[in-house]
């Protein structure tokens, strides 16, 4: 019962997938919280949340659960069969732009296995990760945890794209460097994504530091953040991947942002002090596979 609330973020959720009353549900955890002497959860009208306590109970009971499932794997032909529903985090540029192909392969390969998918920042699915809230993560940067393993499977280039104007067709005719952005109205991602972690890394090359920039909004959204400069509010550092119908349409313009022809990677991360579950692994193995026949047929 405490898994499923913490998974669905809500009692009546998880009282109809275990066939139980909202009652009785409330009732298991309030018996557990009373034996541990812990809060496990964060209430309030709208939301459930899990407490400190809660999330270092989430490990381990998530741990129980997968021990127990490897157990009538072993014994039970059955157990075999039947459905296992792994947790994918991922940061926003793969969600959007990556996985929807992959999970497409998965769903044909192993119809019987289910995911869930969490959206966040890069930072919060590196953490989920690396505290086994979640099987699995995508994100657009690397952040050292002791027990993270980073598989980079592609690699993106951030680009500045501003509005197709004659003002912004002489800036790209004339500079050479990054230097004239500090003039610019610019609008930024926020600050755990991994696509402004990567921005903030090449500009402290250069000499630049988001001080030194006119940051004029803070969105998360790549998409409203491309409808933003085709409207007029500014300039922004985007994954080129997210931006690629755009500027191919003519609908924005590119300014090469990394200085030395290197881009960001895109990495697969998993808690190597953990058994990735079965689906977790098929999707690791998928996405080694796809990233490496590309590489293949550039070559």
């Amino acid at each position: 019962a405490f898994i499923k609330v913490s998974d669905s973020k809500s009692f009546s959720k998880a009282a109809q997938e275990l066939y139980l009353t909202q009652p009785t549900v409330s009732a298991h955890i309030q018996t557990l919280e009373k034996e541990l002497k812990v809060r496990l959860f964060v209430r309030n009208t709208k939301t459930v949340k899990l407490s400190e306590d809660g999330k270092t109970l989430y490990q381990y009971a998530r741990q129980m659960i997968e021990l127990e499932q490897e157990i009538q794997s072993m014994f039970s032909k059955a157990a075999e069969q039947k459905e296992r529903c792994i947790t994918i985090a991922t940061s926003t540029i793969p969600v959007q732009y990556i996985l929807p192909d992959i999970l497409v392969k998965f769903r044909e390969r192993f119809p019987k296995e289910q995911f869930r998918i969490v959206e966040s920042d890069s930072s919060t699915v590196i953490e989920q990760v690396a505290s086994h809230l979640v099987d699995i993560g995508f994100s657009g940067t690397v952040i050292e945890k002791a027990n993270c393993k980073y598989i980079p499977f592609y690699q993106d280039d951030l680009v500045v794209i501003m509005p197709n104007t004659k003002e912004y067709q002489k800036i790209i005719k004339e500079q050479k460097d990054l230097k004239w952005l500090e003039g610019e109205p610019l609008i930024m991602r926020e600050e755990g994504s991994g696509t402004r972690k990567e921005a903030e890394k090449q500009l402290k090359k250069i000499g630049i530091s988001l001080d030194d920039l006119n940051i004029v909004a803070t969105i998360e959204n790549p998409e409203a953040i491309k409808r933003s400069v085709k409207s007029g509010l500014g300039i922004t550092i985007i994954s080129r991947l997210a931006a690629a119908d755009e500027i191919q349409a003519g609908e924005v313009l590119e300014f090469p942002f990394s200085q030395d022809g290197s881009g960001r990677n895109l990495n697969l991360v998993y808690n190597k002090n953990y058994k990735l579950p079965a689906a977790a692994e098929h999707v690791r193995e998928l996405i080694i596979e796809k990233y490496e026949l590309q590489k293949q047929s550039l070559q």
